[in-house]
């Protein structure tokens, strides 16, 4: 095998030693199942590992690249988070609901993936449902971090994060429907994009709150993220929320520097609930932005605070909904001998949901429930709008948002899993943007007593160009998003 460190790989490194015929696809697919097999003990961090079927699809795509064809990630690794329909391999979305489902489809992003060339290695670590931002809420154990074990990953795409930062493969998808791609990119000092609402397709993808969900790369490098969002994104007719928008060539679109370019700060992402560390290094971050030519800014978004208890009305009802289908009739675990339907009902959903689910369930059903839809669910959409409008007087100022990823370091496991709104409030950077639809880019910024921090980019809606320009400029700069655990030095 040439000199590839698998731990440090980039998704472009490894294409450009495929494409010299350096290493075939077979000898790169076995060397990363090796490494997942050899560190996934410590790290938990995938739940599903393919072999056979990886190894044939990268026999697949040796064939293809010796007949001159195959697409634009033709034999590169990746991972998929668990909440991904993938045909004929296990999908649990990390719950007991789940645990023994095998859909008979792919999502569109894994379709679209495959018809590029990438090889399916398995599939990731997740909080349930993707309810979660510590990867603590999985029916299959929590991920670890891979930088300190005794800290979480981040979630709920903590797997893909924990992965990606190992080097267990070098490309992950994620999902994110509050924060959930850049809070653990931050936590595991990787790259992570949440696209625009519509953006990539959500066919296949488990519902949690749709009208917020999207997916997205996970990866090393801004470059990495760039190659991969054009293979995912797109119109897809099986979508009803699937935006009709020209798709531009994300990765040429990274060359230049950013003169003109203007960058919004507000004050209200650097406020007493930031670290003071982690807001020293996100000022060192802006001050390279600073010198590849942009102009920071002053802009307000005074509604910041409101999008935590937004969130929490919205998001839940949305999965009171989406669950109610798992109830041991249609779908997902059934329990054992129920004595009628109430009983068969009760049982199969307290057994097959975890605590977090629940509390969520029961949240978004009372929120939605006659008597209080008014005072709740409408009252949250009529913020939502407010918040969005924040973003859009903001955008008049400015190109691109800039602030932290998440409020601190990754933390201790079991630090905040008895204080949910400890726990919600890791997300206090990252959900409004959900809540106006729009992409936001976490980008590693360094790290503090050895765990990474992330600066966190946000863009106009469908303007992931010009975000991933800026954060690629950024790591032209800096090497931040070099640096590898101690873990992944082992081989």
């Amino acid at each position: 095998m040439p000199d590839i460190n698998l731990a440090t790989a980039t998704a472009a490194e490894v294409l450009s030693a495929l494409e010299n015929r350096d290493i075939s696809s077979i000898e790169l697919t076995q060397a990363y199942l090796s490494r997942v097999d050899a560190l996934n003990g410590q790290l938990n961090a995938v739940i599903t590992v393919d072999h056979e079927g990886a190894l044939a699809a990268a026999k697949d795509a040796d064939d293809a690249r010796h007949r001159g064809e195959g697409g634009v990630l033709n034999g590169v690794p990746l991972l998929h988070k668990d909440i991904f329909c993938t045909a004929g391999l296990r999908t649990t979305c990390a719950s007991r609901m789940l645990e023994n489902f095998t859909p008979p489809y792919d999502a569109t992003v894994v379709s679209k993936l495959k018809a590029a060339g990438a090889i399916t290695l398995g599939k990731t670590n997740m909080d349930e449902f993707a309810m979660g931002s510590s990867n603590e809420t999985s029916y299959f154990g929590p991920a670890h971090n891979p930088w300190d074990f005794s800290c979480v990953p981040g979630g709920s795409s903590g797997g893909s994060a924990a992965a990606i930062a190992a080097g267990l493969a070098p490309l992950s998808t994620g999902t994110d429907t509050g924060g959930s791609i850049r809070q653990p990119a931050s936590l595991c000092g990787i790259t992570g994009l949440k696209p625009t609402y519509g953006r990539v397709s959500r066919f296949g993808i488990i519902a949690f709150a749709s009208s917020l969900d999207q997916a997205g790369p996970m990866t090393r490098t801004v470059e990495d993220a760039a190659l991969m969002l054009n293979a995912m994104c797109g119109l897809d007719p099986n979508d009803s929320t699937s935006a009709d928008m020209p798709v531009p060539n994300f990765h040429d679109a990274l060359t230049g520097d950013l003169k003109g370019l203007r960058i919004g700060l507000p004050k209200q992402y650097f406020s007493e609930l930031l670290d003071d560390t982690v807001a020293n290094r996100i000022q060192d971050a802006l001050k390279e932005l600073e010198a590849e030519g942009a102009t920071l800014v002053d802009v307000d978004l005074p509604h910041t605070q409101e999008g935590i208890a937004t969130y929490y009305v919205i998001a839940p009802a949305e999965a009171s909904a989406n669950l109610a289908r798992y109830d041991g009739v249609r779908f997902g675990h059934r329990c054992d001998d129920p004595k009628d339907l109430m009983d068969l009902y009760a049982r199969s959903r307290s057994e097959g949901f975890g605590s977090e689910v629940q509390r969520r369930i029961l949240v978004g059903t009372y929120a939605l429930s006659a008597g209080f839809y008014d005072a709740y669910f409408k009252k949250a959409q009529q913020v939502r709008r407010i918040i969005s409008n924040d973003f859009k007087q903001a955008f008049d100022q400015c190109d691109l948002i800039a602030g932290p990823s998440a409020p601190g370091v990754a933390f201790s496991a079991g630090a905040k899993s008895h204080d949910p709104i400890a726990m919600y409030m890791e997300d206090v950077y990252t959900l409004s943007v959900n809540l106006a639809g729009l992409p936001g880019l976490s980008v590693p910024a360094g790290l503090i007593n050895g765990l990474p921090i992330g600066l966190q980019l946000i863009g106009r809606a469908f303007d992931e160009a010009t975000l991933l320009k800026a954060g690629h400029r950024f790591q032209l700069r800096t090497d931040h998003h070099r640096l590898a655990p101690p873990l992944a030095e082992i081989s």
